[in-house]
């Protein structure tokens, strides 16, 4: 069954347990006997809804709560030792502090979206810090800023943004289920990006726990760590349970229209201009790419390639179809193919629910679309040429349930420096290309990830290199990973040059200044730097 534009727009994502072993026991207890001392609470206490261990009768539905990823949710998946779901800061502290002085490793889950399930993943006895509970949102439209707490989703916050102004926005992405903790501190792409940036270059203050249980906010925590935690993976250096965003203004009207063009209908030919105009279209306009497999229609049924090229413009829909006659006339947008709506209406849009319907939807913090799946991702710098979209739509073919989003860059993103943030992936890049396979049957799991791998390998010629750049709130760990706590700095590289670039030695550094036991360790943390740390933080 091929993946159409509509079928994309609600993504599945990830959830990933963790088991601990019989050792754990005594680290468990004194986990315990630790967070009673600091906060009153037990897991006798049925009422507290904090503490939630394997033999209680909530623990199973708590930790699939967030599941996105069915790949990970079996009845062998391991589990952690425990689940504890603040109510409060001070409950963060106390697990942090007591995980610490009793050797167990903390996985830190928002809305349980990581790709590859490290919110939920240790070969080592741990808990997961479940921050759904923290999630209010407290928006200050006249000075255009915004308090979120990091269990907050996505569409809990345009929710709450569109309850106080239609003339407000942010620019974050576009399935409403995602933790906001977890998407400010990997970066954030979005609809509007091109005209704000990222979701975590409009990050204005944060709220931290550190590993020894201290908050910080941005003014005690320092610029070198509040530099870290926007785009640098927040999780390598403490727990953030809380932001100051900042809002952008967007017009009342805004406008979006997809087109799907097969190949037989030219989809080839569209999708090379494409290329060579996405990037450099006006920044109002996001104007995107899904591809996948898809039956012809024909008397044979065979199968083909459908683009569906999706947009989002900030304005009116009478603009748009003169921009759009200026520089892709070949896609023969025509007004009928226009729709005008509010942009909390195009949030709905892009989140795949109706627009005619009420956007209470988005307070659902649970995925109805829930599948297997496995992703990748790459940045193009060179537009690729039709032979080698040719050989592309042929590997596509072979899978029913494969598909690629191309993502434009250009308009803010180009304007803003590589190291602004730790997100590095500015101006020289045309798009960003997200690959993803999903599947039903446990049993076809290996083919279906073999099939990805290979299609990755396929594009290997036709996009960055030195190194080979990733995305990384779309987590990879084929990538590479640290084996352990003590992974070098020089190893590490492996995967976090591609997901940093010449950013990933100052994430180091600040690592080793502000976690120099290497407490916030999971597979893809960021490694200490322990050469000639400068300054202090």
């Amino acid at each position: 069954m091929g993946i159409h534009f509509s079928g994309f727009l609600t993504l599945a994502f990830l959830l990933c347990i963790s088991t601990p072993s019989a050792a754990s026991n005594s680290g468990s207890n004194n986990f315990l006997q630790c967070f009673h001392s600091k906060t009153n609470i037990s897991i006798s206490n049925s009422t507290s809804n904090v503490i939630f261990d394997r033999n209680g009768t909530s623990y199973a539905s708590v930790l699939q709560s967030s599941a996105q990823n069915l790949r990970f949710v079996t009845p062998s998946t391991p589990k952690p030792i425990l689940i504890i779901r603040p109510l409060h800061e001070s409950h963060i502290q106390a697990a942090v502090v007591c995980a610490k002085e009793s050797n167990i490793n903390i996985r830190i889950r928002s809305g349980g979206h990581d790709y590859e399930g490290l919110s939920y993943v240790s070969n080592v006895p741990f808990i997961i810090v479940d921050l759904s509970n923290l999630r209010s949102i407290t928006v200050d439209i006249e000075n255009g800023t915004a308090w979120v707490e990091s269990g907050g989703t996505l569409g809990e916050l345009y929710h709450t943004i569109a309850e106080k102004s239609k003339v407000y926005a942010f620019p974050a992405g576009s399935c409403s289920t995602i933790g906001i903790g977890g998407h400010l501190g990997g970066g954030g792409l979005g609809t509007i990006f091109r005209k704000y940036g990222l979701a975590a270059d409009n990050v204005i203050d944060a709220k931290i726990v550190d590993a020894n249980g201290r908050i910080f906010d941005r003014k005690s925590m320092g610029e070198d760590l509040f530099w870290a935690i926007r785009g640098g993976g927040g999780a390598s250096f403490g727990i953030i349970f809380a932001w100051k965003i900042k809002l952008v203004p967007v017009p009342s009207i805004v406008t979006v229209f997809s087109i799907e063009k097969t190949l037989e209908k030219g989809a080839t030919e569209l999708l090379q201009k494409w290329q060579l105009i996405a990037d450099k279209l006006s920044q109002n306009l996001f104007l995107h790419a899904v591809m996948d497999g898809v039956d012809s229609g024909g008397e044979n049924s065979n199968k083909t390639i459908a683009v569906s090229f999706a947009a989002l413009f900030l304005g009116g829909s009478e603009e748009l179809l003169t921009l759009m006659d200026e520089s892709f006339p070949e896609l023969g947008v025509e007004r009928k193919d226009c729709t005008e709506m509010s942009w909390i209406q195009s949030v709905l849009y892009f989140a795949g629910f109706s627009t005619e319907g009420s956007y209470d939807v988005l307070l659902n913090r649970t995925n109805p679309n829930k599948s297997s799946f496995k992703a990748k991702s790459d940045f193009v710098k060179e537009p690729i040429s039709e032979k080698g979209l040719e050989g592309l739509w042929k590997i596509l073919l072979e899978e029913q349930s494969g598909y690629m989003i191309w993502t434009p860059y250009g308009g803010r993103m180009s304007e803003i420096s590589e190291n602004e943030i730790p997100f590095p992936h500015r101006s020289g890049n045309l798009y960003e290309i997200q690959y993803m396979v999903t599947w039903e049957a446990e049993g076809e799991t290996d083919a279906h990830v073999d099939w990805i791998r290979r299609l990755h390998d396929y594009m290997t010629p036709f996009v960055s290199k030195n190194p080979r750049s990733a995305y990384l709130n779309y987590r990879d760990l084929d990538l590479g990973i640290n084996r352990n706590e003590n992974e070098s700095y020089g190893d590490a590289s492996v995967w976090g040059l591609k997901y940093f670039n010449s950013n990933f030695k100052r994430l180091a550094q600040i690592k080793a200044q502000v976690d120099p036991s290497n407490f916030f360790w999971y597979e893809q943390s960021i490694p200490l730097f322990v050469s000639q740390v400068n300054g202090s933080i």
